[in-house]
């Protein structure tokens, strides 16, 4: 299989399909029980548009512990949707760059509610974990470029985007929150990666809401057009219909990745003194100059993609 053919997105195939599959998003961006009164409105706001009903009654359950995780998974009954529902889950546990230990438990128990086997999603975790691991990349030396280096990243989460695994996605979003974290470090700025998760989250990159509005989105495709205007596309391996979909998400995820390197470059060297406002400003400004770029660095990552798998390509960074 080539990097070009995508996997084939599956669409849940009953209303009742995805008010399951939404439930159990909202429950996987509740477990970590880090989310203030504002970010659950936020939920609840983003399931209210997506059509789950009852949404409010549904966060209130799910904060009391009353949603039952067998239930939910007995409500879907095609094991294509159920993988569905665990990938949309993990996208959403994943949505601040790790797993803690309650949102590892909570996927272990939605496996073996929904019947699917974890292993390939550990798998991939346990790789992600590797990579973005303190030992794992150097500490950069006062002549390295730093320019080189946000490109390089940027070419590698675009390059991820390309494989054919859809597992390979959960990837991406951790190693953009390393590269703020070193570029931090770089700069001399004690921070952790909660810091990093915050300036991510300042560009729309990461939060559980928005997070679970871009998987929902791409991956209800005509069930939820309705609901929401969207296309149909498949949000897992960047299937988002045929080769176009496939460098579309490529071009975007690059894009995402060299502004936020860049305007984190900005951020830390001033001092951590710029404006939300700008801090956005400067955010649009490099996603442009990376739109404009991407068509000359598109056969580059299409080669790093080319025959790979996420832990080949993260091995050869």
């Amino acid at each position: 299989m080539t990097t070009e053919t995508p996997s084939t997105p599956h669409t849940p195939r009953t209303p009742q399909d995805a008010e399951a599959i939404l439930t159990i998003a909202t429950l996987a961006a509740l477990v970590d029980g880090n989310q203030d009164e504002q970010e659950q409105s936020r939920l609840a706001a983003v399931a209210q548009q997506l059509g789950l009903p009852n949404a409010q009654r549904v966060l209130a359950s799910a904060r009391a512990g009353k949603v039952s995780l067998v239930v939910l998974a007995s409500a879907i009954r095609d094991q294509a949707t159920r993988e569905l529902a665990y990938e949309t889950a993990s996208n959403i546990c994943l949505a601040n760059g790790w797993l803690n230990p309650a949102e590892g438990a909570f996927l272990r128990e939605l496996a073996a509610a929904l019947g699917v086997d974890p292993t390939p999603t550990e798998e991939v975790v346990t790789e992600i974990n590797r990579a973005i691991s303190d030992h794992a990349e150097p500490a950069w030396q006062a002549t390295s470029s730093l320019d080189d280096h946000v490109l390089d990243r940027a070419m590698l989460t675009a390059a991820i985007e390309l494989l054919p695994d859809g597992l390979a996605n959960l990837g991406i979003l951790p190693l953009q929150l390393r590269l703020v974290h070193h570029i931090g470090r770089r700069h001399g700025q004690p921070l952790d990666v909660n810091q990093a998760t915050d300036l991510a989250a300042t560009f729309g990159i990461g939060a559980a809401a928005q997070v679970l509005e871009k998987v929902v989105r791409c991956t209800f495709g005509g069930l939820a057009s309705g609901l929401l205007g969207g296309a149909p596309g498949g949000f897992f391996g960047g299937a988002a219909g045929g080769a176009a979909g496939l460098a579309s998400g490529a071009a975007i995820t690059f894009a995402t990745t060299y502004a936020l390197g860049h305007a984190a470059d900005q951020y830390y060297r001033q001092g951590r003194e710029l404006s939300a406002q700008d801090l956005k400003a400067l955010f649009a400004k490099s996603r442009t100059d990376a739109e404009t770029m991407f068509p000359r660095v598109e056969a580059r990552v299409r080669e790093r993609a080319r025959g790979g798998s996420l832990a080949s390509l993260l091995r050869r960074t």
